[in-house]
């Protein structure tokens, strides 16, 4: 039996270490940042950015540089002059090394490796190190990028993270992983590397096109569905105030969505995904896979509701979810305006198989060799299972598609 060997505090040097002696090192890192929701961020006298930045080394001027989503910009031209003249009037504490760079947004950041490239080597220039921030001011795909550049810079810069999307706000951006594309996979190289700070400022939602409003909704169904049923109740409750994209429906759904999120990372006991269960990516496998052979034609938002709604009828089929649930959660996605098809989800390849089942394979492997999917036991509870029958799959596509044709 090989004897164990604990460290201990003393100076005295250890007699001869037994051959084959095992040391066991444990250590726990613990992890703290501030989800602001707030109205103008770079208004002057808004002291939520400064805060943030100033919040651990309040005597310090704070250095940062500042990237920005073209699609955001486009939206919002003086935003690059807002956030000059916010440093400009808080200098004793803000230091900006450089004007704001505008950075083409949306998923095909992720795909160019290029830009990662030149982006770190865009903060060696600044001499910007691991005191010093790094602020991204886009949509989730814009941030994983931006997330992963700082991750991967000096082994980690501190980085702040201004979602500007309604799935940036309410999930993506308050999570604790960044992320590129690479070799064709999705999210292959990347990081746990929870941010320095989040903020989330409601006047950014308006800037977007109704359908990406809509779709950041699907995150909220979907926490819901595995977490929370009165929050279900709720969304039924707002569906029409939801779709409509008023201020305080959207306001509290972004709220408690994000409080979810982050109450599964914080209590859920594998923030940084060492196991193989992925509650929060309930509807995500063949979400993922739907996105890809679409060529992100589908928003990732209407992926994932096609997802959920996939997922509640082969709930049911296989006699987990009581019959009749999956019509409720449907009507849900179809009130908010989510559009629960497409032909995608029937495609095959030479030798007629479905390729949207290949999302089970590629799940399976990014948790690492076991397939694990959360199903629902009820709305509000969600179960994992690790065997998915692919002819119930393949009922449940014909029974969505039947369903949306006859609406």
């Amino acid at each position: 039996m090989k004897p164990t060997i604990t460290t201990t505090t003393t100076s005295q040097i250890p007699d001869a270490t037994p051959f084959g002696a095992v040391y066991h090192q444990r250590f726990a890192v613990q992890y703290d940042y501030p989800v602001h929701f707030t109205q103008d961020l770079f208004s002057r006298d808004n002291p939520v950015f400064v805060s943030a930045l100033t919040r651990k080394e309040p005597n310090k001027r704070s250095r940062f540089v500042v990237f920005i989503d073209a699609d955001v910009a486009s939206s919002w031209p003086a935003l690059a002059h807002d956030v000059r003249a916010y440093a400009e009037s808080h200098a004793e504490q803000l230091q900006l090394l450089a004007p704001p760079e505008t950075i083409l947004g949306g998923e095909q950041v992720k795909h160019d490796p290029d830009l990662v490239t030149r982006l770190q080597h865009r903060l060696v220039d600044l001499r910007v190190d691991r005191h010093s921030y790094v602020v991204a001011i886009g949509g989730g795909a814009f941030l994983d990028m931006v997330g992963y550049v700082a991750a991967t810079t000096h082994r980690g810069v501190r980085h702040v993270r201004v979602p500007t999307t309604v799935l940036g706000q309410n999930d993506s951006g308050v999570g604790v992983k960044n992320g590129v594309n690479a070799f064709g996979v999705k999210n292959l190289l990347g990081s746990f590397a929870p941010p320095f700070a989040v903020l989330n400022d409601a006047k950014f939602l308006r800037t977007l096109h109704p359908r990406d409003r809509i779709a950041g909704i699907a995150e909220a169904v979907k926490v819901s569905l595995i977490r929370d049923g009165v929050f279900f109740e709720w969304l039924e409750s707002q569906v029409e105030a939801l779709r409509a994209f008023t201020p305080e429906a959207t306001a509290r759904m972004i709220r408690r969505c994000a409080e979810l999120h982050m109450r599964q990372i914080a209590h859920g006991g594998d923030p940084f995904e060492m196991g193989s269960a992925r509650p929060l990516d309930y509807g995500h496998w063949s979400a993922h896979k739907l996105e890809a052979l679409t060529a992100h034609e589908l928003r990732h938002g209407e992926a994932v509701a096609i997802g959920l709604a996939l997922d509640s009828r082969y709930s049911v089929q296989i006699g987990m979810l009581a019959a009749g649930q999956e019509e409720r959660i449907v009507r849900l996605l179809k009130g908010l305006g989510f559009y629960l098809w497409h032909p995608a989800l029937e495609r095959r390849d030479a030798e007629g198989r479905w390729l949207v089942l290949e999302g089970l394979r590629e799940f399976r492997e990014h948790l690492g060799g076991e397939l694990t999917i959360t199903l629902l036991r009820d709305i509000g509870v969600g179960e994992e299972v690790h065997v998915m029958d692919e002819d119930e799959i393949v009922h449940a596509i014909a029974w969505l598609r039947n369903r949306e044709a006859g609406q």
